[in-house]
């Protein structure tokens, strides 16, 4: 390349991107699933039945059925959510998206500005953190125990804002399987969060991408289910059960919502053999797959805990988490995982420092965020194992016995 580019290019764009070199040797990062459970050959079939019967339908954009996407998905998407969650759901209030991410940004698009405020939990999804930096949006964390959210802590919060004049656009929330921290949000408090959110007459954005993936009990409703007029969208994925390189999502909200959403979505569609694939796997095989699966990532979880405590011992904190793919650890006062992730990063172990997973960054510097989905279970104990030994040597974090005898 000789032409330089350099001098077109605007002022405010992000650092130039490096070129993908493989993953860490030990990768505990990301969204990545379990690859055993990906289901190849399910799909493989499913797809060439579908495409076989209705493959016409790709010579026109939607697939015929307009610009929320695939009819027969959404009408699984339907069903499935009224089973799952209590949600009865029109499918003509259902958006298809480019993962969960996509209906992020149409919901951010919609209704912020610079200088607007939203509320959400404390520890949340960096994805989501950086979107509202970015659009120069203020948030304002609220404080997350073992059940999710604290009501008491968020009824303080809208007071404050109310106090200060600030009518928050919506609040944030995720939950099931709370991002990072894995909590999950009982009935109750779902209720009061549904409350407040009526009192301060303010919207309600729930994500939901994780609710499947509870090891045990039922999924609990949602905050949209509990609403009759229409003050909660929901935010749903398919690419944390099925398959992540699916990247295939879903947003639900009344029309008069959605409506106003989908001239924001200028992508011409959504990926279609994606959309035909799960419309016609997803009826026939989605529960037994997911149930499946939830054993597996509880199975990894249980190692990756076993290993904590084995070479860590009391220096790493953590909850063991109720579903998900990560385990959300504190490590004494003295370790800046910023600095902990480049290091470890050198040798080998790929981790999120928590200051990317914090409303407060300094809240986080102290913490991480470890997914445990991908690797084999060796895996897990070998790489936990060497990001003992960097944790050591970096910040002098005492190594547990066994790890000292290796």
């Amino acid at each position: 390349m000789s032409f330089d580019f350099t001098p077109f290019l605007r002022a405010d764009l992000p650092p130039a991107a490096g070129r993908f070199g493989g993953y860490a040797e030990f990768n505990f990062v990301g969204g990545h699933s379990d690859a055993g459970s990906v289901p190849g050959d399910a799909l493989v079939a499913a797809l060439a039945k579908v495409v076989h019967r209705d493959g016409k339908l790709l010579a026109n954009y939607g697939l015929s059925h307009g610009a929320l996407g695939y009819l027969p998905l959404r009408e699984y998407i339907a069903t499935m959510l009224e089973d799952r969650t209590g949600m009865p759901t029109d499918p003509g209030e259902i958006l298809i998206t480019t993962g969960s991410l996509q209906g992020m940004d149409l919901v951010n698009e919609a209704l912020l500005l610079p200088g607007d405020t939203v509320i959400l939990e404390d520890v949340n999804y960096g994805g989501q953190l950086s979107r509202l930096r970015k659009l120069g949006v203020n948030y304002v964390g609220v404080e997350v125990d073992k059940g999710g959210m604290r009501m008491d802590a968020l009824a303080d919060v809208l007071a404050a804002q109310k106090a200060a004049g600030v009518t928050p656009k919506f609040i944030y929330t995720i939950p099931t399987v709370q991002n990072p921290s894995a909590t999950v949000m009982g009935l109750p408090r779902r209720q009061q969060m549904l409350d407040l959110a009526r009192e301060y007459g303010i919207p309600i954005f729930e994500d939901d991408c994780y609710a499947d993936l509870l090891w045990e009990g039922e999924r609990p409703q949602t905050i949209r289910s509990l609403d009759d007029q229409g003050q909660v969208i929901y935010c749903g994925s398919f690419s944390k059960t099925v398959a992540p390189g699916l990247r295939t999502g879903y947003l639900v909200a009344d029309w008069a919502v959605l409506s106003r959403l989908m001239p924001l979505k200028t992508d011409g569609g959504c990926g279609a053999l994606e959309q035909m694939a799960l419309a016609e796997y997803c009826p026939d095989h989605y529960d037994a797959h997911v149930n499946a699966l939830r054993q597996t990532l509880k199975a990894k979880a249980e190692t990756m805990a076993a290993a904590l405590e084995e070479y860590f011992g009391t220096t790493a904190e953590f909850e063991m988490p109720q579903g998900g793919i990560f385990i959300w650890v504190t490590l004494p006062a003295e370790v800046d995982t910023d600095r902990l992730t480049k290091a470890a990063g050198a040798a080998g172990v790929a981790i999120n420092p928590g200051s990317e997973w914090a409303a407060d960054a300094s809240y986080g510097r102290r913490r991480l965020r470890i997914c445990f989905a991908h690797p084999e279970k060796q895996q897990i104990r070998d790489g936990v194992a060497r990001l003992a030994e960097v944790c050591h040597a970096e910040f002098g974090v005492p190594l547990r016995s066994a790890n000292v005898e290796r």
